[in-house]
């Protein structure tokens, strides 16, 4: 019964696991949020810079943002207050300055969404949130898509704002490789350093209210606003 228990957990994570994978199909390699301009204006010119731009997003946009979002969802979520959801999902939406970013965060939710529901089928939140993104009641975010199906997935708390953070630096750092170039060695290197820092962050977001969703740090909104005119770019935002 033990090893049985213990083999449908590790099924879990590891369906949950195929969603952080940098090649899920979402879009996400379409999207730099922000770290193209820095490397237009040639503030990242190698893995030094980027892994400080990188540490600098993680310890703004993605503790205030889509890491708080993931801790507050899960949350909603466990007291079936669904609800609080579309509340959250209005906030990060509104918070999100720069325009091509709020559309690409829209895109990516939709096309996860997608997915995750012709792999499993109806997952009762999701369905909903399904209805009010076609409606116009709710615009889409992949954090909110991520932990809902965390959720269904039985995950902890800590597992799902961990494998959001994990699914957020892998695809960066694949990114980052394609973009300034980054080698592949240095990539893993980032990337490791990204997995301890979420460690430091889950006992600080965690502690965290809605108050502070949304918060951002100029320099990042100000590169992905000017992003949007940028002359020479390969990615969306």
């Amino acid at each position: 019964m033990e090893n049985k228990h213990k083999l449908q957990t590790l099924l879990d994570h590891l369906e949950v696991f195929q969603i952080c994978d940098s090649t899920f199909p979402i879009g996400t390699f379409n999207h730099s949020f922000g770290m193209e301009n820095y490397l237009h204006d040639r503030r990242i010119k190698k893995a030094p810079e980027f892994q400080t731009w990188f540490e600098n997003y993680f310890k703004s946009q993605f503790k205030y943002g889509e890491g708080l979002l993931t801790v507050l969802c899960w949350r909603a979520l466990e007291k079936d207050e669904l609800e609080k959801l579309w509340e959250y999902d209005d906030i990060i939406t509104n918070s999100t300055l720069a325009l091509e970013t709020r559309n690409g965060q829209k895109l990516i939710a939709k096309q996860m969404l997608a997915l995750i529901k012709r792999m499993y089928g109806t997952i009762k939140p999701l369905d909903t949130y399904e209805a009010r993104i076609k409606a116009g009641e709710s615009a889409g975010s992949p954090a909110i898509v991520f932990t809902i199906f965390a959720k269904h997935q039985k995950l902890s708390l800590m597992d799902t704002f961990m494998m959001y953070g994990y699914s957020i630096g892998s695809t960066m750092v694949q990114n980052a490789v394609r973009a300034i170039p980054l080698g592949q060695r240095d990539g893993q290197v980032v990337l490791h350093d990204v997995i301890a820092l979420l460690g430091d962050l889950y006992p600080v977001v965690k502690k965290l209210d809605e108050a502070y969703l949304g918060a951002n740090v100029p320099g990042l909104e100000l590169a992905q606003i000017k992003h949007e005119t940028q002359g020479s770019r390969l990615f969306m935002s």
